[in-house]
Parts: structure tokens; C-alpha cells; sequence
């Protein structure tokens, strides 16, 4: 693989520094992109970055992933219309391992170099603020800083001066990463632009006759112009306890049929000649989604997810799901059910009690007992996948799904679930 060739058949690059084809025609080189951890979940948004890595792997050079210990103590100003909060330090931590393993994961692969780690506040935690100010703050000038934007379109509402050093360390950052690991490229989203340069320049001004490179991303939108990676405001996580993998699938399932091309192009690894294919064989669109949702979900969080995500999708929204697969069901798989339709929870000691009073008395899916009776007599109350065609019917302990819930539909459309503590 050529990796910008496959970057600019994939849509994927927005800028570039002049040279840099030269200096990744030969294989083994380095470069790396940056990760600050503002929180303690990657999102998919970030996952446009790994992928960049991932493609750089691939393509036989060897990626380094800077996890930003210091600079996230900072807070980048890059995109943001006000200064940040800044997280304690503790919390920053926590952040940090939690996102670095996720990196991790997902360049896992057995193909290309094997990926190098790096925090940078390994780089200040000994540097004292003499030496910041004599050493960093006399490189670049006041006013090479005040041109990039990050700082312009702020200067009406106001820039500390922590947020407006933040282009002083992640220059430096690039500048170690030169001296210690020979690496002369950085990459990252096209907002970016102005700190990676800023970095180039660093370089420039400390290391007489070095090239240095820069490669940018273009920021990933939907067909209508609005920011991917979050659905109904919230972002879509990449830790399981913050956004379920059966969510996380159904990101990609509800895939706007305009965006598939480009999605497809961004996150999936297969080939230019799989993914041309696939979109001229393949005339339904949701075939492609369910193929892309699979590969998504499988890398993200695992095989086993995926097809607890998949059983969960068909029991909400299918309607073949018998009512031995629901009695079937572990665990986890019908709690990811329980986060995404109503749930009830209901004390043990009602096992056992007459369905009909039981719903009626301790629920809001029927106001009262003659409506559960209504909607027996109409075929419409189902326990488990299984039709209530006696008033006098009882959940009991043999209806209990992984030791805590029951599944109950009214009618095709409403569904719900109790969980018995």
C-alpha cells in the first residue's frame, strides 16, 4: 500500500507539506499524530486519526502515538470559541490509560510496524519554568503565533496565556519526537494545521537544514453538513460503558445512505477493490450499512459484541426472534436491551404474582388492570416472545431471562423490559 495514494482515494487528506511523497517512498518511516485526554473515552471522531494510523502501518512505516499527558494539562485552543476547563490531574490519568488502551487495540494488527507510545509529559515534568521561557518560549516569535487562527479568533472573547503556549509545547513535542525517534512527519485533523505547522517551524528554527513534514486530514461531516460522530447531540464513544455496542451499531446502521461512500472510505479496512466492488454489486444500501456496522463493532469492541449488538437489533426491530432464542439470551446481551427501550425494576418477591396486576400496579406500560385485559383479549400481550392468552397467567421463575428479566411487548411496536432485583 502507498499510503497517501490510499489517503487521497479515500478522501482523507486536506493539506500536505510539499516532499513528503519523497520522504515515505522509502518504507520504515516515522510519524506520528497527537491525542489529548480531555476524556476518558476516544470517540469515532478520533477514530478518523487512528485510522490514519492504521493506513500508515499498513503501508510498511512505522506510526507513533503521542499521548498528550502535558499538553492535555494545557487545554488546545484549536476550534474552541472559549478556554476550556481544565480536568485535575488525577482524572487526567485516568484519561490517559483508559484512551491509550483503546489505541492500542485497534492498531493491534499483525500488518506493518509495530506502533510506538509516547507521553509527553515525559518531556516536561523535569523542566523547570526558566528553562521553559529560555529554551521553548524563545523560538517562536508573538507575533508567528499570534497569525494562526486558533489564536486570532479568539482574541475578542479572550486567550489565557496556558491556552496560547499550548502551539509552544506541541512545536517541542514534534521537535523531541525528531531528535529521539527520527520522526519527520505529523499528522492530524485539518484543525490542526496551525499548531503541526507550528511544529515544522520549531523544527526549522532548531535543527539547521532538517525536513520536516506535515499531513492533514479534512474534518468528517455528514451529507447535510453536520459534525459526525455524535447522534442526537451525544457523542458516540468508544468505551462500551458510555456508548453500549449495540448502540455503537446502530450508529452505523442508521448511516445516512449519502454518507456510505465516504464512511466506508474512512473507517473500513478493506481494500480500494473490495469496497468498489461491494458498492457495485450490492443495490440495497442497508446491506452495505450491516457490512460496515459488522466491521465497525468487531474491531471496536469484539466479535462476541457484535453479535450480542446483532441479537439485540433483531429482538427491538425484527420480528423473527423466537421466544427459545430470548430464554437464551445471556447476560449482558439483554442488559444492552434494557439501556435502550423502557425498563422496569421491579422487586423479586413479584415473581409469581397474576401478570395483570403485576403490570398494571407496578408499571406505566398499562394504566390499569381492565387495559391488560384488553389487551390479552386482543392478542396483543406477548411475555418472552410468547403470546398471554389467559387472564390468569403468571410470570414465574421459569420466565426469569439470564436471572433478572422479562421481555414484554403490547401490540408490535411497544416494548419493554423488567428487571427483577
Amino acid at each position: 500500500m502507498d499510503f497517501l495514494q490510499e489517503l487521497e482515494w479515500r478522501g482523507m487528506i486536506h493539506n500536505k507539506i510539499d516532499g513528503v511523497e519523497e520522504y515515505l517512498s522509502t518504507p520504515g518511516q516515522r510519524g506520528y499524530i497527537g491525542f489529548d485526554p480531555t476524556a476518558k473515552s476516544l470517540t469515532i471522531g478520533n477514530l478518523v486519526q487512528i485510522m490514519i494510523l492504521s493506513f500508515f502501518k499498513m503501508s510498511g512505516h512505522q506510526p507513533i502515538v503521542l499521548m498528550g499527558g502535558a499538553t492535555g494539562r494545557i487545554g488546545d485552543p484549536s476550534g474552541k470559541d472559549k478556554e476550556r476547563q481544565l480536568l485535575d490531574y488525577q482524572e487526567l490519568d485516568k484519561n490517559l490509560a483508559a484512551q491509550t488502551e483503546q489505541v492500542k487495540k485497534l492498531l493491534s494488527f499483525d500488518e506493518g510496524p509495530e506502533p510506538v507510545f509516547v507521553n509527553n509529559y515525559d518531556f516536561y515534568k523535569d523542566m523547570n519554568v526558566l528553562e521553559y521561557l529560555r529554551d521553548l518560549g524563545k523560538t517562536l516569535t508573538v507575533n508567528y503565533m499570534m497569525s494562526k487562527d486558533s489564536v486570532k479568533n479568539r482574541l475578542e472573547v479572550g486567550l489565557s496565556y496556558t491556552e496560547f503556549s499550548y502551539q509552544v509545547l506541541q512545536g517541542y513535542d514534534f521537535l523531541k519526537l525528531y531528535r529521539s525517534f527520527d520522526c519527520a512527519l505529523q499528522m492530524g485533523g485539518s484543525d490542526q494545521w496551525g499548531n503541526i505547522t507550528t511544529g515544522t517551524e520549531f523544527i526549522r528554527r532548531s535543527e539547521e537544514g532538517a525536513k520536516v513534514y506535515a499531513v492533514t486530514t479534512p474534518l468528517l461531516t455528514k451529507s447535510d453538513g453536520s459534525k459526525f460522530g455524535k447522534s442526537e447531540g451525544d457523542n458516540i464513544w468508544l468505551d462500551p460503558e458510555m456508548t453500549s455496542p449495540y448502540e455503537f451499531y446502530q450508529f452505523w446502521i442508521n448511516a445516512d445512505d449519502a454518507d456510505l461512500s465516504k464512511l466506508f472510505r474512512y473507517f473500513s479496512l478493506l481494500s480500494k477493490d473490495e469496497i468498489e466492488t461491494l458498492e457495485r454489486e450490492t443495490s440495497n444500501p442497508n446491506n452495505l450499512k450491516r457490512m460496515l456496522a459488522e466491521e465497525m463493532t468487531t474491531r471496536v469492541h469484539s466479535s462476541t459484541a457484535c453479535e450480542r449488538a446483532k441479537r439485540v437489533s433483531e429482538l427491538i426491530f425484527g420480528r423473527k426472534t423466537s421466544h427459545e432464542e430470548v430464554m437464551s439470551f445471556d447476560h449482558d446481551t439483554i442488559d444492552q436491551v434494557a439501556r435502550v427501550i423502557p425498563s422496569f425494576e421491579l422487586p423479586s418477591e413479584l415473581i409469581g404474582k397474576e401478570t395483570i396486576a403485576l403490570l398494571a400496579e407496578n408499571t406505566d406500560i398499562f394504566s390499569s388492570k381492565s387495559e391488560v385485559q384488553r389487551s390479552i383479549k386482543g392478542n396483543a400481550l406477548a411475555v418472552n416472545k410468547e403470546k398471554v392468552v389467559n387472564m390468569d397467567h403468571v410470570i414465574e421463575s421459569g420466565d426469569i431471562i439470564a436471572g433478572s428479566f422479562v421481555f414484554i411487548e403490547n401490540g408490535k411496536k411497544n416494548k419493554y423490559i423488567l428487571k427483577f432485583i
